[in-house]
């Protein structure tokens, strides 16, 4: 009898172990298991500066229910889907202000940064109201910025982004071309302009897709998907100078996102 006790108290205490452990084993892994958080940080680009419909809460930094982190956060479940992305964010305003939502549970992160931090809001000033002279020097001091001081910032940002989410997918989308060259436009900016501004996205792009690269990212290249739907063609998706909405020009409609940016995310996510 006494060794029937002795028995059952081994089996019992073995018991506990088992449970004990296995408890244990599944509160180690539930954080890999619930990584699937999306959040969308970046410039005007990613917050679809261009596309209309902004959220009201998002003030200055116009996030739109048109852009693509909205547009695909709607039709993928996620446990949780914070978009911060805003307008004009360069990758200090990106490092100092959008990270916060980042954390083990971050299954995907989505980004587009580096236009700003180029100067490209200058740069189509000075194209568009300065003529052709000034627009190559102003397009030829932004690709400067991006070979020399750009690379580094980009790579302390995605660093932090690693970081910070060292589960997640990260998802870089570059730009697209702004312009199609001998296209239908009759005014405006002189092709030698056009094709200037088009090379210097090029070179952006190709600067950020080797930083991408060499951080284990994956970059999702954009240019394919407007090719034939940029300014000066019959069917754009790029916004043009905007004399209503200053801020929208140079910009992707609503179309540019949900049928540009969205599909290439897609298939990169």
């Amino acid at each position: 009898m006494r060794q029937s006790r002795i028995a059952a108290c081994v089996s019992s205490l073995l018991l506990s172990a088992v449970c004990t452990l296995t408890g244990t084993t599944a509160a180690q892994a539930a954080p890999e298991a619930a990584a699937t958080g999306y959040v969308a940080i970046g410039d005007s680009y990613s917050s679809g500066v261009g596309a209309g419909g902004y959220f009201a809460n998002s003030g200055d930094c116009l996030r739109s229910s048109r852009a693509y982190p909205a547009l695909w956060a709607a039709s993928h479940r996620r446990s949780s889907f914070s978009f911060i992305a805003c307008n004009g964010a360069r990758t200090g305003d990106v490092m100092d202000h959008q990270l916060g939502p980042l954390g083990a549970r971050t299954g995907l992160v989505s980004v587009t940064v580096g236009g700003s931090d180029s100067g490209f809001g200058h740069v189509m000033t000075t194209c568009v109201l300065r003529g052709s002279a000034a627009c190559l020097s102003a397009v030829s001091e932004a690709r400067t910025y991006m070979d020399s001081t750009l690379p580094h910032d980009l790579d302390r940002l995605y660093t932090a982004i690693r970081r910070k989410a060292p589960a997640a997918r990260v998802v870089v989308l570059g730009y697209p071309h702004l312009y199609k060259v001998h296209g239908t436009c009759t005014g405006g900016l002189a092709d030698a302009s056009r094709s200037a501004l088009n090379n210097a996205v090029d070179h952006l792009d190709t600067v950020i897709a080797k930083r991408v690269a060499d951080h284990g990212f994956t970059f999702a290249d954009v240019r394919g998907a407007f090719r034939d739907h940029e300014i000066c063609t019959s069917s754009p998706w790029v916004r043009s100078v905007s004399l209503l909405a200053p801020v929208e020009s140079y910009h992707p409609t609503s179309l540019g996102q949900s049928r540009g940016y969205l599909p290439v995310f897609t298939r990169s996510a």
